[in-house]
């Protein structure tokens, strides 16, 4: 067990390092990431598409990079706002890491970016333990998933500096209790804001975009008390969950992956 541990936290190291130094890039050409967590199903795709448009209507420079196991269906949805828009297919690898988001971004992004949303693979669980060199880490669930959602995740709901609620427009049809989900993010991560959205009612329009903006602004994001990198290696021993592509990929190469990269719009 001791050598994959070291293995793990090998590799966790190793993207804890390359996500400081995309972190370094992207802010010096004044670019701030924003990590979108969730579930499948959650509604992310929706509400950022949503977020997108509004950001073209205001003249923001947004982009956006979807991850999926396979298809390319979330960016067509994206790429319907008229920004620029980009599929990473990884191939059944169940998260993104610093040195795959870096490689992508490579020759694609537009150097007047001001916003790059990355939509994580969905899944609460290995995406959690990687850091993307975001400025924003942002986890959404949706009402139909349960009260207790940020006690099952605690990693993804304890190192989040923004949480959304979507589909907040069926919340009485389902029956979620308000209160019980809001005292169950704040038992993982005190004062962490959480606004609740619908991306078909139009409740919370806007707020993902301006807090976003605010970070990109300068403003000092919420610092959860759970250590983003203390808490990510640790997720990672206690689920054997750390991957090595060390052999896929060098220090500043995208992931080497059988299919070409999809481009779509932008």
């Amino acid at each position: 067990m001791c050598r994959v541990t070291d293995l793990q936290q090998a590799v966790l190291a190793r993207n804890d390092s390359r996500a400081e130094h995309l972190r370094a890039e992207l802010a010096a050409r004044g670019t701030a990431t924003v990590n979108l967590l969730s579930s499948p199903g959650s509604g992310k795709t929706a509400l950022l598409e949503a977020e997108l448009a509004l950001a073209r209507e205001r003249g923001v420079a947004v982009a956006a990079l979807t991850a999926d196991l396979a298809t390319e269906n979330d960016a067509r949805r994206l790429a319907r706002s008229g920004v620029p828009c980009k599929q990473v297919l990884t191939d059944g690898l169940c998260h993104l890491e610093a040195d795959m988001l870096a490689g992508h971004l490579t020759g694609w992004l537009p150097r007047d970016t001001r916003l790059l949303f990355v939509e994580n693979v969905g899944n609460l669980v290995c995406p959690a333990s990687y850091d993307l060199g975001e400025s924003l880490r942002v986890v959404l669930a949706s009402v139909t998933e349960g009260e207790d959602k940020p006690l099952k995740y605690p990693t993804a709901f304890g190192t989040a500096q923004l949480v959304l609620v979507t589909k907040e427009d069926i919340a009485e049809a389902v029956g979620f209790d308000r209160d019980a989900f809001l005292a169950a993010v704040h038992q993982v991560n005190p004062g962490v804001e959480v606004v609740f959205t619908s991306a078909r009612a139009g409740a919370g329009a806007g707020a993902l975009l301006d807090r976003a903006l605010a970070v990109a602004d300068g403003a000092a994001a919420h610092r959860p008390v759970m250590d983003r990198r203390t808490a990510a290696h640790g997720h990672a021993h206690e689920h054997g969950h750390a991957h090595d592509h060390s052999h896929e990929h060098g220090p500043d190469q995208g992931l080497s992956h059988p299919h070409a990269p999809a481009h779509v719009g932008g």
